[in-house]
Formats: structure tokens, sequence, C-alpha cells
């Protein structure tokens, strides 16, 4: 059966290539550039089919990339107006752009299905079970809106993460809607034991009991937003999401979270198949988050990346002149070696150490 979740994530992981170089393509066909193969994965093409205009369509064997090749790249163009580079700077931007900005806009359609099918990650109270006077509190269908004045959603963890704080008597503010009106109430949490078969409590070496979880005592499910909300909220929740992927890329580059917080395209692989194992709603929830996260990674001006490409043809535009090509060549050469070798350490070590 995993080896099913396991193909299921390889093809959402070249859905999202798809979209990224469908965006290249789609906007270098409305501008005009001289497309020479528009290819999902790398390797040995395992499928390919070349159009009357010259275009090549194919499907290669590494499901772990993508690539839409224009005419003549890496060369000046001077003598030859189909390249690339002979085109004006504000066409080549929009291209390079397109890659990512199609995998964003994909990622606020994700987001809405997910808001419209799941929710943002507010919940509501299906069922009160404490014993600790919470229930005198809490309410069956409360909705819970805030934790301690912050809104819970899939990217801080929901309720559960931001009560992780809190220790058992310390009190919780939560907001609630209440039918319709919105009201703070005030929680704590208890302890739950762990227990023998025998219905006797677990003791450890001091003989005291063992704390099993420590609770507010309700049972909850998601709060699913209706069409014209999920509409308003769509944008400003993956904006959300494209911040948190940045406050995590500048948390590891200042030292602040090590590797085992990222991870290369083996990695996703296996988290979208340990994920969608375990629950097919967090399906919905890694769709939008992969989108998001491959557009932000892709605008970044790192060597090979498109957002490196744009910043040498923002020097040409700005200087008109520019960078000499073959050192821009091995300039993205290098980068991508060491995005690749970077890649496959970052993967290893996840299998192996993390």
């Amino acid at each position: 059966m995993i080896v099913l979740y396991v193909l299921l994530a390889i093809v959402i992981l070249l859905l999202m290539i798809m979209i990224h170089e469908t965006g290249h393509y789609l906007a270098g066909k409305m501008l005009g550039f001289k497309i020479e193969e528009y290819s999902i994965g790398f390797g040995k093409a395992i499928f390919s089919k070349k159009l009357k205009s010259g275009e090549i369509f194919s499907l290669r064997w590494i499901p772990l990339g993508g690539f839409c090749a224009f005419k003549g790249e890496d060369e000046d163009g001077k003598e030859d107006p189909e390249c690339f580079n002979s085109y004006p700077c504000w066409k080549r931007l929009i291209v390079l752009f397109s890659g990512a900005l199609f995998n964003f806009l994909s990622g606020i359609i994700f987001t809405f299905i997910l808001l419209l099918s799941v929710g943002s990650g507010i919940v509501k109270v299906s069922d009160v079970v404490a014993t600790n006077g919470n229930q005198d509190v809490l309410k069956k269908n409360d909705i819970i809106m805030q934790v301690d004045g912050v809104e819970p959603t899939f990217l801080n963890g929901g309720i559960i993460n931001l009560m992780k704080g809190k220790d058992i008597g310390d009190d919780i503010i939560l907001k609630v809607d209440r039918d319709g009106k919105i009201i703070d109430i005030t929680v704590q949490k208890y302890a739950i034991y762990e227990t023998n078969e025998d219905g006797t409590f677990k003791l450890d070496a001091d003989g005291n009991k063992i704390i099993s979880s420590k609770v507010i005592g309700v049972t909850t499910e998601y709060v699913k937003y209706g069409f014209g909300k999920a509409l308003l909220k769509c944008v400003p929740y993956t904006c959300n999401m494209a911040w948190e992927c940045l406050v995590v890329l500048g948390n590891l580059f200042t030292g602040k979270i090590g590797l085992e917080s990222v991870g290369g395209p083996v990695t996703t692989i296996k988290t979208i198949a340990v994920s969608t194992q375990a629950n097919m709603k967090n399906l919905l929830l890694l769709f939008p988050l992969i989108a998001v996260n491959l557009a932000v990674f892709n605008w970044l001006p790192i060597p090979a990346l498109d957002g490196a490409r744009m910043v040498f043809v923002f020097i040409e535009w700005i200087f008109k002149k520019p960078v000499p090509r073959n050192i821009e060549a091995k300039i993205h050469s290098i980068g991508l070696l060491i995005l690749f070798a970077l890649v496959i350490i970052i993967d290893l070590l996840h299998l192996f150490l993390f």
C-alpha cells in the first residue's frame, strides 16, 4: 500500500513541476519566443513528441524536475532574432517570472479548495468531556477563534500547538463564537494519566502517576468556510504561507533552525506519502504548501533558479549591457551543481539521520 502512496506523491510533485513549466511555456508563447522543448523530468526520454512547429514535448525518467527550453538561452542573440536573449528585457523577465507565478496562483486555488473542504485550522467543539471545571465554561458547538489572542491555523499548528507551552492550571484565554456572539472564556489544562490493563495508574520510579497528556477536555472538528468566505480568505491565507516560507528560510540561514526542517524532492515525496497515508485531508494542506514553497524558492536570487536569471536580466536592462553570457552560464552551472549537491545531502540526512 505504501508504494501507492509514494506513486501518488510522485504524481503530485510532477503536477507542481508541470504547473511551473507551463507558466514559462504559456508566457513564452504569448510573447512570441521560440521554444525548443517542454519536458517533465530529467534523464532519458520515456515519451517524446515533436510538433510541426518544431517544439518537442517529452516525459523523462527522473521525476525530480523539468524544463522549458528556449532557443539560445545561453547565447548573445545578436545574430539570431529567435534567440531568447535577443528579446527585450521586459519580455524575458515576464517569461522567467511566470513559472513561479503559476505555482503561486495554483497555491491560491489549492488554498481555496482547502478552506472550502476542510477549513483554515479554526475548530468547533464537537463534545465537552472535561472533568476539571472546563465543562462549566465550554459548550458544544463553540467555535474557537483565538487562543491567547492568536488565531489557530494550519500554519501555526492549530490550538494544540498554541497551547503547548501551557502547564496544568495555567489560564488559557479562548475567544469563542457562541451562537454568533463573540465572548472570552478562561480554561486550564488538566492531566490524563497512563493506566495499566487492570485500570490502575502507572507510576514512575518515585511513585508518581505518569502523565499521558495534558488537555482541556474537548473533542473538536475543523470549521469549513462557505464559498464566499473561502474566496475572500484564500489570497491572504496563501500570502501568509509564502511569508512563513520566507521566515523558515531566514531562520535556516541564521542558524535558528537546522537542516532537518527542510528537504529535497525525495524528502518531499516521503512527506507527502506519509501524510497522505495518515489522513487524506493532509493532502489538501500539502497541495498549497508545496505550490507556494516552489514559487518562493524559485524567486530567490540563487544561481540556476529563475530569481537569479531575473537578476542578470535586470542588470542588462539597467546598464544596457549584459554580463558576458559565458560568465553567466558558468555561474548558473556552478549554482546548479551546488544546489543538486545540497539537495542530495539534505535528502540523505533525512533518510539516515533525521
